[in-house]
């Protein structure tokens, strides 16, 4: 989507940090994203090996920051200032929608490359995006972008990169709202808790992406975001097609199989973006209250 003519954010809602290298020892703890391991470095058993936990260099210094402010023409050409942009839309629509219960919390945002660490362990860019309950924070690596056009196949564009940034944000959601705590989310499986709780968060970015045209900025009075082409949700399907279990699986050359499934296929992931996107209701979104995934 493109940000409004107009439209200017100010900086300082992003961290931006650049740490050290690190050496994968397994573990984590409780994290939830667009995909458990985006980079599928395979067991010899076949089963996805989880890198979440990636030991840190200790001879490597993290650097923090945050990501500066950002004009609309800059969003639109910038991945670090469309992150910053998208999260500040994302805080405005979800706040609005919460204006009636009280203040919603923030999630924290940190942008890294390197080794990163979390409350759920040591993350690093082969763990793809993902939030972190525990410290209430989304963790994304921008040069995931670049991996999901070029080895999962989607098509690129800016809603792709939005898309993964709301459906983190979803998962906040889902953590302030109690859905995480409720949820069996050790399990897989085709109708697994994991599974359904992955599709309510791609469901709750299609809410987002349904009113960011009308989500007027408090600071600016400027709506954030032009109105969806057809083109650009395209790019947005594209994305949640190149994370369905079942394409990750073809990709690294295993078999398909439902009972492996942790997030969805890909057919599934369009259709609950679609339906928070065409419904703009998040009573829409209960994925946990129907048998027809």
């Amino acid at each position: 989507m493109t940000f409004r003519e107009g439209g200017s954010f100010e900086g300082g809602r992003v961290r931006s940090g650049r740490g050290g290298r690190g050496v994968a020892v397994g573990g984590g703890l409780g994290l939830v994203g667009l995909v458990i391991v985006l980079l599928l470095q395979l067991t010899g058993n076949g089963e996805v090996a989880d890198q979440l936990g990636t030991q840190a260099d200790p001879g490597a210094q993290a650097q923090n920051d945050t990501i500066g402010d950002c004009t609309a023409e800059q969003a639109n050409t910038d991945p670090a200032c469309r992150l910053s942009a998208t999260v500040q839309s994302l805080d405005a629509y979800w706040t609005g929608v919460f204006a009636d219960q009280g203040q919603l919390p923030l999630p924290e945002v940190q942008e890294f490359s390197g080794t990163w660490p979390t409350a759920c362990g040591t993350a690093s860019g082969s763990t793809g995006p993902f939030y972190c309950p525990p410290d209430r924070t989304i963790y994304l690596d921008l040069g995931f972008f670049d991996t999901l056009t070029t080895r999962f196949g989607a098509q690129g564009g800016a809603l792709t990169q939005e898309y993964v940034v709301a459906h983190e944000y979803g998962h906040h959601i889902q953590n302030v709202t109690g859905v995480l705590d409720a949820a069996n989310r050790t399990g897989a499986g085709a109708g697994s808790d994991s599974v359904r709780t992955e599709l309510q968060a791609d469901c709750y970015a299609g809410l987002w992406a349904h009113d960011a045209a009308s989500t007027v900025d408090p600071d600016t009075g400027v709506p954030f975001l032009e109105p969806i082409s057809q083109a650009q949700l395209a790019d947005a399907l594209s994305a949640a097609q190149a994370v369905g279990d079942d394409h990750i699986h073809a990709s690294a050359g295993i078999g398909v199989n439902q009972d492996t499934w942790t997030h969805g296929s890909s057919d599934q992931r369009q259709r609950w973006f679609l339906v928070g996107y065409d419904q703009g209701d998040p009573a829409a979104c209960d994925t946990f209250a129907t048998n027809d995934l």
